[in-house]
């Protein structure tokens, strides 16, 4: 799959944003209030944006709303500890599975499948690192020990892996729609000339 480039590029960036604006925080209230889609945009972000520059400006992006969250919405703090730091490798992981599996990518169901294993993969490993640097180095748990964190793990890591895989299997089907109206219109377009 080509890296889309111009207006294409701006109009992804632009989608990817607003996702993650409308699910990262409870502003809607919480009958509209979507699952957070932070994990899978950044996934998607590897898979479409690619470039590094995008990359960090999510990153700011997601500092920015947890800065409005907290400070003006009401969200609290619970989870900005020093384990804060770990979430740029959180999201490394999941952008850059992304952005290594995109040349790899096209409507085939073949490559849909092996975009959602590898985001599966990605998910589960960026889940491990936000959620382990949350436990051990968060300073929330006053005895911190492996087999509470294996038990926090399986509490939480089933829900979040799920949500993300949920958002990506979305964007498959889209992809698969999209490329397969491209390639219609493309043999259309050959058989017109």
């Amino acid at each position: 799959m080509k890296m889309p480039t111009g207006p294409r590029f701006a109009a992804l960036a632009g989608l990817l944003a607003l996702v993650m604006v409308a699910t990262r925080f409870k502003h809607f209230g919480d009958m509209l209030h979507l699952p957070d889609a932070s994990m899978a945009v950044f996934f998607l972000g590897g898979v479409y944006l690619r470039r590094h520059g995008a990359f960090v400006a999510m990153l700011l992006l997601t500092v920015a709303l947890d800065w409005v969250s907290i400070t003006y919405a009401g969200v609290g703090d619970f989870c900005v500890t020093a384990a804060y730091a770990f979430l740029p490798l959180a999201y490394g992981v999941l952008w850059y599975a992304g952005r290594w599996y995109a040349p790899r990518l096209n409507g085939q169901v073949r490559s849909l499948a092996g975009a959602f294993g590898v985001a599966l993969l990605a998910a589960v490993a960026s889940f491990a690192v936000s959620n382990g640097s949350f436990y051990w180095l968060g300073g929330r748990y006053p005895d911190p020990n492996v087999a509470q964190y294996v038990s926090r793990l399986w509490q939480w890591g089933p829900l979040f892996v799920r949500t993300t895989m949920s958002y990506i299997a979305v964007a498959l089907v889209v992809h698969a729609v999209c490329a397969r109206l491209a390639a219609d219109s493309h043999a259309t377009r050959h058989q017109e000339a």
